[in-house]
């Protein structure tokens, strides 16, 4: 049965009071441009004071509907009471002691829980982290560990982080990686998402450049995210898998983005029956707290004490937000995500036969995109930023990610009505000649 969020007073529909940015959020605008890193995106001027479901208010008292999750974070919506009241509990029972140097129960049973769910067929081990790149670095440690080899191959358009590790297997911006170099050696990139890119690493650069006996992992999102969330070809997944057993390498499913049930399952290379060597997860997985995790083949996580550690990763509070994110999950929101998203791509489908310049949806559950296109055919970013700038002025918020591409992530928690005001809103802005 869904879980819906608890009425805080926030109407389910945008609410704007003020013209935007309201002149609190200004007032916070410019504090923040005075103190904080000009490395943040912020791609419009809004400043959160609450969140509820699928909805936001603004520090001015503007209400918006969340397409974003915070980037495919807040996967039970925002401030779902039964996550609120895990918090609250646990909050005053202890907030810290490091789950690496000594034991408490949340992580113990987290860990249980998430071993037990893994698509792998003796379980799991689980070494808990505070975000996808720490996963992901300590993913690249693990492999590496292992199979006693250096190499690894990864995509094209790939965002795994922007920590050293994590950012030398990025591959989708030049930005994320100009200027910061040299990167972690031994790490290939091949195009994403194609037989022909697996013919090259298999006809090409096995052969000349980069012995498969040689390679520790290749670390794959089952669908890119910031990449533009795209889909791969039927049978590339698979693939990939035969070559790793071939030559023993080990396959690592980076599933930050696109796990915890965004996609309708818990994982979304469950939608391929493929068995993954190694997952990352983070975002969705505790609801909006800082918490991330790598799950193995327990045969695969020998490193001895000491090789790896954390000091707040597996925070107990942490934990049980996981836990109860988990439990809402399984009792309604991962059908919902299925439900909704297929709703969501049947409305995207009819703005794509309305609006020629809309590319067709693509992905799984609640992870969709559609790209903006000119006049000749080409990707055309420069209206996908318009129309994001248009949504958020009549108080829908969204995402750009890949070249040209608007994602969709909202909360799991999002109903039909709510997906039918952001197909209006869209339909508005188009009709206007964004």
């Amino acid at each position: 049965m869904l879980s819906i969020s608890v009425n805080l007073g926030l109407p389910r529909i945008p609410n704007l009071v003020t013209a935007l940015p309201g002149p609190r959020a200004q007032a916070i605008i410019e504090r923040d441009r005075n103190v904080t890193s000009p490395s943040y995106t912020r791609d419009y001027p809004l400043v959160v004071a609450r969140g509820e479901g699928c909805m936001v208010e603004d520090v001015d008292g503007n209400v918006f509907l969340d397409m974003t999750a915070g980037i495919a974070v807040t996967n039970t919506g925002h401030a779902h009471p039964e996550v609120v009241a895990a918090i609250q509990a646990q909050s005053a029972q202890l907030l810290h002691m490091s789950g690496t140097d000594f034991y408490y129960e949340p992580m113990v049973e987290l860990a249980e829980k998430l071993a037990v769910r893994a698509p792998f067929p003796q379980g799991a081990r689980v070494f808990f982290t505070n975000s996808g790149a720490e996963s992901n670095e300590g993913a690249i440690k693990l492999a590496r560990y292992y199979t006693k080899r250096s190499h690894i191959v990864a995509f094209l358009g790939a965002f795994h982080g922007r920590t050293y590790g994590a950012m030398s297997l990025t591959g989708s911006k030049a930005v994320q990686r100009a200027n910061f170099g040299p990167f972690v050696p031994g790490v290939t990139h091949i195009p994403y998402g194609t037989h022909a890119s697996l013919d090259y690493l298999e006809k090409q650069l096995f052969p000349t450049l980069l012995p498969p006996e040689e390679i520790a992992a290749i670390v794959v999102e089952p669908i890119q995210g910031e990449g533009g969330y795209i889909v791969p070809e039927s049978g590339f997944l698979e693939r990939i898998r035969n070559i790793c057993d071939r030559y023993g390498i080990l396959m690592v499913v980076d599933e930050v983005q696109s796990g915890m049930g965004r996609t309708g399952k818990l994982f979304a290379i469950e939608h391929w029956g493929v068995m993954p060597d190694i997952i990352t997860t983070a975002k969705g997985i505790a609801s909006g707290l800082p918490l991330g995790a790598i799950l193995s083949r327990p045969e695969l996580m020998t490193w001895p004490p000491g090789a790896h550690a954390t000091t707040f990763g597996g925070n107990p509070v942490a934990c049980v937000a996981g836990i109860a994110t988990l439990r809402l999950l399984e009792d309604g929101l991962m059908s919902n995500a299925l439900e909704m998203g297929e709703l969501l791509q049947a409305g995207l489908t009819q703005l794509h036969e309305k609006f020629p310049r809309v590319s067709l949806p693509r992905g799984k559950g609640l992870m969709v995109a559609i790209d903006l296109i000119d006049e000749e055919g080409n990707l055309d970013r420069p209206m996908r930023d318009r129309i994001i700038q248009e949504a958020f002025l009549r108080g829908l918020l969204l995402l750009g990610c890949g070249k040209a591409a608007i994602r969709f992530c909202p909360p799991l928690i999002i109903d039909s009505n709510q997906i039918q005001i952001a197909l209006d809103i869209l339909a508005d802005i188009l009709g206007h000649g964004a």
